[in-house]
């Protein structure tokens, strides 16, 4: 049995709505567990601020910068392959309280490294717990959830990544007007960079506090043998006056029955892997290409790359992470409404034109180096197109993806299927986030051209290739 089975199967509690006396208790066990997500966003958001700092304080060029930013998703990687084993073998609230520790380590060690390529590796050691997170807080999320509220209780995942990403660019912006809109100011003998990678050691601790008080999955425990303390856990969940005999019954029946899909289950087709393998793989790929991490990573550089001082750059960075949880709000409302691929369609659309837009703003910059200038009216261009670029993007493909992932995959593959596609995003990630510096280090406007032309091959991808899951049973995916 492995913890990213557990799509394919019901939930622990599956079977009926939780009382409405017992509601504020799963609302209290999502939430703490969806703060996993909180730390994913935050950490994985925050360096965007300290890029600049990093770079004066520690003399890198682009290729070393790209490398620090980008250094997380490769421990992102293994801490989510990982994470689903060790939750298997030592329970989902032990795990996440691992990655909470890891979390507050990775934050003090990258507050205070020695070099560049310490800092790097504290940065592997933070992504490991972003890898984590990812893995484990949806998967607790979806064993504990009754079904009527699995669907808006599974939302809190995506919700607490978007608000980390905007508070982390809140605190950002804070830091550096204290310490007088530059990165490198000092406050109380640190520089701003500093403080903005080490706070993220607060809501670590919090994430522990909270791990350590909500009950383990029902389905871990059940698959362990400890089957009073699954008992205890149901009634919580589900009320006194559940069967929970008849739910335990019924989840021992789920987990002897798991298939444990392996690579070879995906063989097959005309070019290896079966098609709904591919379009996964392409569903995850396109969602990366079309450069959206580069706003969470670089905003706060590509804004001083034309013009903007570093103080009012990261307020601008802000006010599009609020952006995005506003779009992210839209996409939750209307995923079930309007469909899947109708959204898909709308937010590929919206992006091509938007980062069109942007590409041909950036192309009016004039200056080098440190004093790079916008027109005025390509630089309201610019601002407007890369928050519009953002919000289609969240009201589209960054809940879509996931949704799609989740269901679009036959019972006897999803586990493995998700897992060869949640990889391709890792990697295309890691080359759109590892690229950037350079290439808008060439050409700002090409890089975004680049993009637009990702984010309109996409349409024709989405129109050709993705099926409508939107009202389709688990069981009837194929």
């Amino acid at each position: 049995m492995s913890v990213t089975q557990q799509p394919a199967g019901p939930s622990a509690a599956e079977s009926g709505p939780a009382p409405s006396g017992r509601l504020g208790f799963v609302v209290f066990i999502t939430a703490a567990a969806a703060l996993g997500g909180f730390l994913f966003g935050y950490d994985s958001s925050v360096i965007n601020g300290a890029v600049s700092g990093i770079q004066e304080k520690f003399g890198v060029g682009d290729g070393v910068t790209g490398l620090i930013v980008s250094s997380a998703l490769l421990g992102s990687a293994v801490g989510a392959a990982l994470a689903g084993r060790f939750a298997d073998r030592y329970g989902r609230i032990t795990v996440m309280k691992a990655g909470a520790l890891l979390f507050a380590v990775s934050a003090i060690g990258s507050m205070l490294p020695f070099s560049a390529w310490d800092l790097a590796l504290w940065r592997v050691l933070g992504g490991a717990a972003i890898g984590i997170a990812s893995v484990i807080a949806p998967t607790y999320i979806a064993e504990v959830a009754p079904t009527k509220y699995r669907g808006r209780l599974a939302s809190f995942q995506q919700a607490a990544i978007v608000l980390g990403i905007a508070i982390s660019q809140l605190v950002n912006w804070v830091l550096a007007d204290a310490a007088g809109g530059d990165t490198r100011g000092r406050l109380l003998g640190l520089e701003a960079w500093q403080w903005m990678l080490g706070i993220c050691v607060v809501p670590a601790a919090v994430y522990f506090v909270l791990a350590s008080t909500i009950p383990e999955s029902p389905r871990f425990l059940i698959a362990a043998g400890r089957l009073d303390e699954a008992r205890t856990v149901l009634a919580d969940v589900e009320g006194e006056h559940a069967d929970t005999d008849a739910r335990i019954t019924e989840i021992q029946g789920l987990i002897d029955s798991d298939h444990r899909p392996r690579f070879r289950d995906l063989l097959g087709g005309r070019f290896g892997l079966l098609p709904i393998v591919w379009v996964g793989i392409g569903l995850s790929v396109f969602q990366q290409l079309v450069g959206i991490n580069v706003i969470f990573y670089y905003s706060s550089i590509l804004w001083q790359s034309v013009g903007i001082d570093q103080s009012n750059s990261l307020l601008i960075s802000f006010i599009g992470s609020v952006i995005n949880i506003l779009g992210t709000a839209i996409a939750i409302l209307l995923v079930d409404r309007i469909g899947r691929k109708p959204l898909a369609l709308i937010g590929s659309a919206g992006m091509a034109l938007a980062l069109g837009a942007c590409a041909w703003a950036f192309s009016s910059a004039t200056g080098s180096g440190d004093q790079v200038t916008l027109p005025d009216l390509q630089g309201t261009v610019a601002l407007i197109s890369a928050n519009a670029f953002v919000l289609f993007f969240a009201l589209s493909w960054g809940v879509v993806v996931w949704v799609m992932l989740g269901e679009m995959f036959p019972n006897r593959i999803r586990a493995a299927a998700l897992s060869v596609a949640a990889s391709a995003q890792w990697i295309a990630n890691w080359a759109i986030t590892v690229s950037f510096p350079a290439l808008s280090r060439w050409n700002l406007s090409a890089t975004y051209l680049a993009y637009a032309g990702f984010a309109a091959l996409s349409i024709l991808f989405v129109a050709k290739f993705m099926k409508e899951t939107k009202g389709v049973r688990l069981e009837d995916m194929g």
